[in-house]
């Protein structure tokens, strides 16, 4: 387990980006990786709220993890009468807390290989660590990995995910 762990302190140390004065807005704004999400963001009229004070913790699915979702699914959760179920999908990805990559592997080493993930969208996440990676699992079964973490702005994190992660049906 202590191997597994400095792994993932490594992993964070390598890809921590600060971003003094930016928003999670902002660094998502800044990464072609994440257009999707963006768009989802406006969509759902998300960009003030994660623009506050926060301390918010994103777990940020890239434009990859959205084009697995079948087709016309984005379409579709994008149109405005579908604000309500967009909102519920994007805010089980936002936590009311910030939490670094070293704080999320306390979590799952405080709690015997597993840690439950309360979001402000009240989706229940749970994460592990599968070697050297933390996996997160959602509500309807899906498992997303974090493949960068510790993108740190002025009110949160960032940690780039490679899944969508979906509320209970």
């Amino acid at each position: 387990m202590k191997l597994r762990l400095a792994a993932l302190a490594l992993l964070a140390t390598s890809t921590v980006a600060l971003a003094d004065g930016h928003s999670i807005v902002d660094i998502a704004v800044g990464s072609a990786d994440h257009t999707t999400l963006v768009a989802a963001v406006q969509a759902a009229g998300l960009v003030d709220t994660l623009n506050g004070a926060g301390p918010f913790t994103v777990f940020a699915p890239t434009n990859d993890a959205f084009a697995k979702l079948p087709a016309g699914t984005v379409e579709g959760l994008l149109a405005p009468e579908a604000k309500d179920q967009l909102t519920k999908i994007l805010t089980c990805h936002v936590v009311g807390a910030q939490a670094m990559a070293a704080d999320v592997a306390k979590m799952i080493a405080d709690g015997s290989g597993t840690a439950t993930i309360e979001t402000l969208g009240g989706c229940k996440l749970e994460a592990s660590l599968d070697g050297d990676m933390v996996k997160i699992k959602d509500e309807a079964g899906g498992m997303a990995t974090v493949i960068a973490a510790d993108l740190a702005g002025k009110n949160g994190v960032v940690h780039v995910v490679d899944a969508v992660l979906l509320p209970a049906s």
